[in-house]
């Protein structure tokens, strides 16, 4: 790939990735809007590498008492607000990893059809602004449950189908549960740490083993550009989300939706 198309790629997968509005399924219709061929395997694990590495440079706080807390949970069984939510990330991740590996292959070429990804943004998108108008927005963090936390990690498998988003459908679970948008925003990239660097290690293997040759030079610069949208993306979307709610997003997936069934109709 040219380096223009790799800096769509990366920026595409920055923006899409914490958006309620699926990375999976831009990136799969990247190649059809912009008319580049399929980015490959390198270019996968390049752009999701990029927002793993955002979303724990945003959180490293986050991530360090929660890992402190986990292990004095293990090691002197001290229950603590962190250790219960580490155990709870924890708990929402097994189902996608268990269904992820099962599904890998059947996923990967049977489900990125384009009607596919409209039919998914288009449901799922309403779905989210139900969660949205529906739920009561008055829960914290500080009461997530890990029957909450097993929910929204069922939800998750959803996401496993491209089109859905794997932030859109964790909120809406977080939202239909009552939690407020900032803290069902908050615990969605948070869950998305373990869940992005599984990913980032199947598609790796599958990198590992393929025998195209790898540009790594350019694939770091993608790396780069993806984690830094990504970062902006998460700052500014945690800044805005109680003020301007879920409706632009939900709006921008139906307008996505019916231009997918345009250009394939």
């Amino acid at each position: 790939m040219d380096g223009l198309s790799l800096v769509i790629l990366a920026v595409v997968q920055g923006i899409t990735e914490f958006l309620p509005i699926s990375s999976s399924g831009h990136l799969i219709l990247a190649p059809y809007l912009f008319g580049f061929s399929d980015q490959g395997l390198a270019a996968d694990v390049a752009v999701h590498l990029g927002s793993l590495l955002a979303v724990m440079l945003f959180f490293r706080q986050d991530i360090i008492a929660l890992w402190q807390a986990w292990w004095r949970s293990i090691r002197y069984r001290q229950s603590s607000g962190e250790s219960r939510l580490a155990w709870s990330i924890i708990l929402a991740t097994v189902p996608v990893m268990v269904c992820g590996w099962l599904l890998k292959d059947w996923v990967a070429s049977d489900l990125r059809a384009p009607w596919i990804i409209a039919t998914t943004t288009l449901v799922f998108g309403v779905l989210l602004a139900w969660a949205d108008r529906r739920g009561t927005r008055q829960r914290t963090l500080a009461e997530l449950s890990l029957r909450d936390a097993g929910w929204i990690g069922l939800a998750q498998v959803l996401a496993l189908i491209p089109g859905t988003s794997r932030s859109g459908i964790t909120m809406t679970a977080g939202l239909w549960l009552g939690f407020s948008r900032q803290a069902a925003a908050r615990f969605s990239f948070l869950l998305s740490i373990p869940t992005i660097l599984a990913a980032s290690v199947l598609v790796t293997a599958d990198l590992v083993q393929s025998p195209e040759p790898v540009a790594w030079v350019s694939l770091g610069s993608t790396l780069i550009l993806s984690a830094i949208t990504a970062y902006l993306c998460i700052h500014l979307f945690l800044r805005f989300i109680e003020r301007i709610g879920m409706w632009p997003f939900v709006i921008y997936r139906i307008l996505l939706a019916g231009l997918i069934f345009v250009m394939i109709s």
